[in-house]
């Protein structure tokens, strides 16, 4: 593995530790959720919900598109998605 690649792996790992993203990205893995979606299941504000949110989109993890009053978030990395399954599997046993 090239020096580039494990400096771009660790810091899309060190964005997705914190535990309230990590929460957030395992809601978006199978949908899109609204901010006030996403601040019901993670039981924190939704002013700390957005900047989680915004540090996401920063690094092209998530993406987000409008539908009239509502924001939708959803996943835009596809290996994201796959990391999430992987560590369900390895951790959790869900598949």
């Amino acid at each position: 593995m090239q020096d580039h690649h494990i400096e771009d792996i660790a810091k899309l790992l060190k964005t997705m530790s914190h535990p309230i993203r990590l929460k957030i990205l395992c809601l978006l893995q199978n949908r899109e959720l609204t901010v006030g979606d996403i601040h019901k299941e993670v039981r924190t504000t939704n002013a700390n919900v957005s900047q989680h949110l915004s540090i996401l989109r920063n690094q092209g993890i998530i993406a987000c598109r409008k539908e009239a009053n509502f924001i939708y978030n959803r996943i835009s990395e596809g290996r994201v998605t796959e990391l999430i399954k992987t560590m369900r599997e390895l951790f959790c046993g869900q598949f």
